[in-house]
């Protein structure tokens, strides 16, 4: 095996173009695994931490693939609170050191907890290769179980997102507290501005996947220009659109059935979180 060390960007590139068979590795936390256990065996690695390109970030908000989780968390949790919510949730200190939102996109894993809050928050994955660069959609980027839009030239550069414009949550469901692969999780954005809502559900279809019915039957039913208490009814009904937006399977981790019923109440429970949220801001700046 091969470890391909570039120290720029282009090179990286370069190396990509000519080695298309070689893996990146950055945090090492998905592709390591896989090569200790010898479910993978590539004839190179590139890897990808010396280049400085991938460890920032940028007003706007453009974020770097090489920006570990614990950066995000830090330095981020006022402008992408969902994103960094989710990040909270990752393995454990070590991992959330080492991991990065790249890596959780490269791998594409129906699992990876920040894929429903990229969604939900409609960001923009950034890709390039010597032949140029494109802007994916996060609603385009994942093809199948572990499966994405990159072709077999392209590194993922960067992510970009917009600050917050409302509420975000996040939630996920595990076998214990901590260091768990989600059973199924949950991310709701509230745009109030837009009169829109941002909904996705993950670890619950072989996609992560936005849950369109249930975005569309929220806009309609509340009123954001006067936030007030939601009704029962609503939150029900949002939470059932949700759970349909799901298509399980039963694993190890759970059954499709309580994937079903798990995402239903998450949902009736973050978005009451995030309405709450956004209730007691109107109040403030009353």
């Amino acid at each position: 095996m091969d470890f391909l060390r570039p120290e720029t960007l282009a090179e990286a590139l370069e190396l990509k173009a000519q080695r298309p068979d070689a893996v990146p590795i950055a945090g090492g936390t998905d592709v390591m695994v896989e090569l200790n256990y010898d479910h993978r065996r590539p004839s190179a690695l590139l890897d990808l931490t010396r280049i400085p390109e991938l460890q920032q970030w940028s007003d706007g908000l453009r974020v770097g693939a090489g920006v570990p989780y614990v950066r995000i968390i830090e330095e981020l949790g006022a402008e992408l609170p969902g994103l960094a919510m989710a990040a909270r949730t990752v393995g454990s200190p070590q991992i959330r050191n080492r991991g990065t939102v790249g890596g959780n996109l490269g791998a594409a894993s129906p699992a990876g907890d920040t894929h429903p809050v990229l969604l939900a928050s409609d960001a923009v994955i950034e890709v390039a290769s010597v032949r140029g660069t494109r802007m994916i959609p996060a609603a385009e980027f994942y093809l199948g179980v572990k499966r994405n839009a990159l072709e077999q030239d392209e590194l993922i550069v960067a992510v970009h997102l917009t600050p917050a414009k409302g509420p975000q949550q996040f939630s996920k469901v595990g076998t214990r507290n901590a260091m768990v692969i989600a059973v199924c999780s949950f991310g709701i954005s509230l745009f109030p501005q837009e009169n829109r809502v941002g909904a996705a559900v993950g670890s619950a279809a072989p996609t992560p996947r936005r849950a369109s019915e249930a975005e569309q039957f929220l806009a309609s039913a509340v009123d954001f220009g006067n936030p007030r208490p939601l009704l029962d009814s609503v939150k029900r009904e949002f939470g059932e659109l949700v759970s349909r937006a799901a298509s399980p399977i039963d694993d190890v981790r759970g059954s499709a059935a309580y994937r079903k019923h798990a995402l239903a109440v998450m949902a009736r429970r973050t978005l009451g979180w995030a309405w709450q949220e956004l209730m007691d801001g109107e109040r403030a700046c009353a």
